[in-house]
C-alpha cells in the first residue's frame, strides 16, 4: 500500500489536517503530558490558582438519576454562551455563519471527545476536594516552565509552538493538561515512587543496544509465510516486499524501515526476535495480536557510551512520566467505580428521552448547550475556518451550477481505494479497507472524512474541469523521478543556522559515515532521522526540492554537502552513501501510467490554485478569530475596528 492519497485527500476544511512543517517534533507534547486520557480538550471548571475542589460542590453519590420528567441539578463552571445579539460567528461574501451552525459542526467533530474530557476532569477535581488536595498556580507555572526547559526552549517559544502547531492556547494548556497532570500525581501518592530496577530498564531502553530493522506486517499467516519465503530467498528484496505487501502504511512507505528496536519499549515478541537476528537475517513469522510480522535485521547497533549516574536525573523524570501513564489508568478506574456516569450523548435512546442533557455525573447534568460552548471554546476557531472554506466552495458551486452527488462522493472514494490498495478478488476496489485505514490515520469518523475531505475534493475537481495537460517535458521529468538513479544519503536536519555551521565544522574535521550518524542522533531535530542515525529515503530528481536535489546529485560517495536551506528556518547537511542504479525500463513502457499519474498531480495543483484564488477574492469577517479580509485581496487583518456592533450582528 502506498497510501499516497492520504495526503491528497486531507481535508481543505480545517487546520487540524494541515501539513505539518519540518518542526513536527512538537508531537512530543503527547509524551510530555504522559497521560493517554481525553482531557486535552476539556473545559476548565476550576481556576488553577484555587484548590481543585473549589470549583464545584461535591455531588452526593447517593443521588439517583433523574427521570426524563425531572430536572437534574446542573454542573456549573462551564463557558457561558455570548448574548443573543452576538450570534454571528462569521460572514462570508455577505452570507452569515451563525454560532448555532458552528456549534453543530463542533459537536459533530469533537462532542464525544470533549464530553469525556469534562467528565474525567470533574472526577479528578471531585476526588481532590474530598482528600483536601490542591494544585496551586505556582505549581502549574513551575511545571510549564519545566516542560519548556525539558525540550530546550524558552517559555514563550514553547507556548507559541503549542499554539501554532497543536492549536493549544496557553491557558488551555495550563488548565486542561498541566493541572490534571499535577492533580493525578498527587492522587497517585506512593504509587509514583520509582524503583531502581525501573530506572535500569529505562536506561537500557534509551541508551542500550538497539536493532536497526525493517518489517512487514500482514493480517494473514499463509500470506506472511509466502512473503517470508521470498525474503529468505533474496533478502535484498525485503524493502520492495515491504513496500508492496506490508499493511503497516507508515513503514511500507519507507520500504519497511522502522525506528531502531530497543528493549523494554514495544512488543516483547518483536524485541526478543530482533535481538536474536544477525545483520541480513530474516526472522520467522511472528504473531503479534491478530497480525503477523516478519523482521529483517539491517544492523545491530551498540549501546550509547554514557554512564548511568550521569543521566540518572533525566531517567527518573522519564520513569515518573511512564509511571504516571500507568497509574493514571488505575486512578481513573477507581474514580469511575465510585462515581455513576450516564453518557446520554452517545446513547440514542437516552438522548431521545433527555435531548437537552449530554451526560449525568452522580445525578448532576452537563447540558448539551454547555457542551456546545465547551467545544466552541476549545475547537471553535479551527472548525470555523473549515466551515468558512466549505461555504466558499458551496457559494462557487451554486454560482456555476455545479452539484456534488452521493454517487460522485462514492466514485472518488473508490478511485482512492483502487489507487492505494490491492483490488479485491473480484477486481473491485477495497473501499471498506481504505475507509478503515484513512479514518484511523486522520483520526476522524467516516462521516467527517466524506464531509471534510472527499466532498471538497470532488467539488474542486468539478469546478476546475479538464484543464490540465501533460507536456513531453513533464513526462521526461516524471520518468527520471520514478525510474532514474537516486542518491542514498544520511541527513541532519537543523532549525538554526549557527548550530548547522557548528555541526558542519565537526563533520569537516571527521567526515566519516559513523560520525555523521552519531551527530544525526545528537543534533537532528527530526525524530525519525535522529532515530535512524540520519538515514533517509533515497533522494530522487524533480522531487520538489531543487536545491537539495542538485546538492545531493553533485556529491560523490563519502562526501558531505554544504548547508542547504530547505525552509525559512530549516537547514540540511547530507552525507552521500552512493547512487542507486536506474530501473531498466523504457519511457514507452510506462508512458500510460506516468501520464495518468501526472494528470492527477497537475489536477491537484490546479485545484489548489483555484481554491487559493477563490479565497483571495472573498470578503470574510471572522468574528471568533477577530480578523477580516476584503475582496480586494488585502489578506486577513485584526478586526479591532471592523467587527460589527452588537446591534448589527
Amino acid at each position: 500500500m502506498s497510501g499516497k492519497d492520504a495526503d491528497r485527500q486531507r481535508p481543505i476544511l480545517g487546520r487540524g489536517y494541515r501539513w505539518k512543517s519540518l518542526l513536527a517534533f512538537v508531537a512530543v507534547v503527547a509524551v510530555a503530558v504522559g497521560i493517554r486520557l481525553a482531557w486535552k480538550s476539556g473545559t476548565a471548571e476550576a481556576d488553577v490558582s484555587a484548590s481543585a475542589g473549589a470549583a464545584t460542590a461535591t455531588p452526593s453519590r447517593a443521588a439517583s438519576a433523574p427521570t426524563p420528567s425531572q430536572k437534574p441539578e446542573v454542573v456549573t463552571g462551564v463557558p457561558v454562551a455570548p448574548p443573543s445579539q452576538n450570534r454571528i460567528a462569521a460572514v462570508v461574501n455577505n452570507e452569515p455563519i451563525t454560532r448555532e451552525e458552528l456549534g453543530k459542526e463542533c459537536l459533530r467533530r469533537y462532542g464525544s471527545e470533549v464530553l469525556e474530557s469534562v467528565v474525567n476532569k470533574y472526577l479528578i477535581m471531585q476526588e481532590c476536594q474530598r482528600l483536601g488536595l490542591t494544585v496551586t498556580e505556582d505549581e502549574v507555572n513551575a511545571e510549564v516552565e519545566r516542560m519548556a526547559a525539558r525540550f530546550g526552549m524558552p517559555l514563550a517559544t514553547w507556548l507559541k509552538l503549542l499554539k501554532e502547531e497543536r492549536g493549544i492556547k496557553p491557558e488551555q494548556y495550563k488548565k486542561d493538561i498541566i493541572w490534571p497532570t499535577l492533580a493525578l500525581r498527587k492522587l497517585a501518592g506512593d504509587r509514583m515512587v520509582v524503583r531502581e530496577d525501573e530506572l535500569r530498564k529505562e536506561f537500557e531502553s534509551r541508551y542500550g543496544p538497539a536493532v536497526k530493522a525493517r518489517l512487514i506486517v500482514v493480517s494473514d499467516r499463509e500470506k506472511a509465510e509466502k512473503i517470508r519465503a521470498q525474503a529468505v530467498q533474496d533478502p535484498e528484496r525485503f524493502g520492495e516486499l515491504a513496500k508492496d505487501f506490508s499493511e503497516d502504511m507508515a513503514s511500507a512507505a519507507l520500504k519497511g524501515m522502522v525506528q531502531p528496536i530497543r528493549k523494554h519499549v514495544g512488543d516483547p515478541t518483536i524485541e526478543a526476535a530482533a535481538f536474536q537476528l544477525q545483520p541480513g537475517e530474516v526472522s520467522q513469522v511472528l504473531q503479534v495480536g491478530q497480525q503477523f510480522v516478519i523482521l529483517k535485521c539491517e544492523e545491530q547497533l551498540p549501546a550509547v557510551k554514557v554512564r548511568f549516574e550521569d543521566v540518572r536525573g533525566e531517567l527518573e523524570e522519564l520513569a515518573r512520566d511512564a509511571r504516571l501513564r500507568e497509574v493514571a489508568q488505575a486512578v481513573f478506574h477507581e474514580l469511575q467505580d465510585k462515581a455513576r456516569v450516564e453518557n446520554v450523548w452517545n446513547d440514542p435512546a437516552k438522548r431521545a428521552q433527555m435531548p437537552d442533557t449530554a451526560t449525568l455525573i452522580n445525578g448532576r447534568a452537563i447540558r448539551v448547550s454547555d457542551l456546545t460552548e465547551m467545544c466552541i471554546d476549545r475547537h471553535g476557531e479551527e472548525v470555523l475556518e473549515g466551515v468558512i472554506n466549505r461555504k466558499l466552495l458551496e457559494q462557487e458551486c451554486r454560482k456555476r451550477n455545479v452539484t456534488v452527488t452521493p454517487q460522485d462522493i462514492q466514485a472518488e472514494i473508490e478511485r482512492a481505494a483502487k489507487e492505494n490498495l490491492p483490488l479485491k478478488p473480484d477486481g473491485s476496489p477495497n473501499v471498506e479497507k481504505w475507509i478503515e485505514w484513512i479514518t484511523q490515520q486522520q483520526g476522524v469518523t467516516e462521516e467527517i472524512y466524506r464531509l471534510d475531505a472527499v466532498w471538497p475534493t470532488v467539488a474542486l475537481k468539478k469546478l476546475v474541469g479538464n484543464t490540465v495537460a501533460v507536456s513531453d517535458e513533464d513526462l521526461q521529468k516524471a520518468f527520471e523521478a520514478n525510474y532514474g538513479p537516486r542518491v542514498r544519503c544520511r541527513a541532519i536536519l537543523l532549525n538554526n543556522l549557527r548550530r548547522a555551521q557548528q555541526v558542519w565544522e565537526k563533520l569537516r574535521a571527521n567526515p566519516s559515515e559513523e560520525y555523521f550518524g552519531d551527530l544525526a542522533e545528537q543534533y537532528s531535530i527530526d525524530a525519525t532521522t535522529r532515530a535512524l542515525r540520519g538515514e533517509i529515503a533515497p533522494i530522487q530528481k524533480h522531487g520538489g526540492q531543487p536545491m537539495l536535489e542538485q546538492e545531493a546529485f553533485s556529491l560523490k560517495p563519502g562526501e558531505i554537502s554544504g548547508i542547504v536551506q530547505v525552509g525559512p528556518e530549516a537547514y540540511v547537511i547530507l552525507y552521500c552513501i552512493g547512487q542507486t542504479k536506474p530501473i531498466d525500463i523504457s519511457l514507452e513502457e510506462v508512458r500510460k501510467e506516468l501520464i495518468a499519474d501526472l494528470q492527477e498531480k497537475k489536477l491537484r495543483l490546479a485545484m489548489a490554485d483555484y481554491y487559493e484564488n477563490l479565497r483571495a477574492k472573498a470578503t470574510i469577517d471572522n468574528y471568533l478569530a477577530g480578523t477580516t479580509q476584503s475582496s480586494r485581496g488585502s489578506g486577513p487583518q485584526t478586526a479591532a475596528t471592523t467587527a460589527p456592533s452588537a446591534a448589527t450582528r
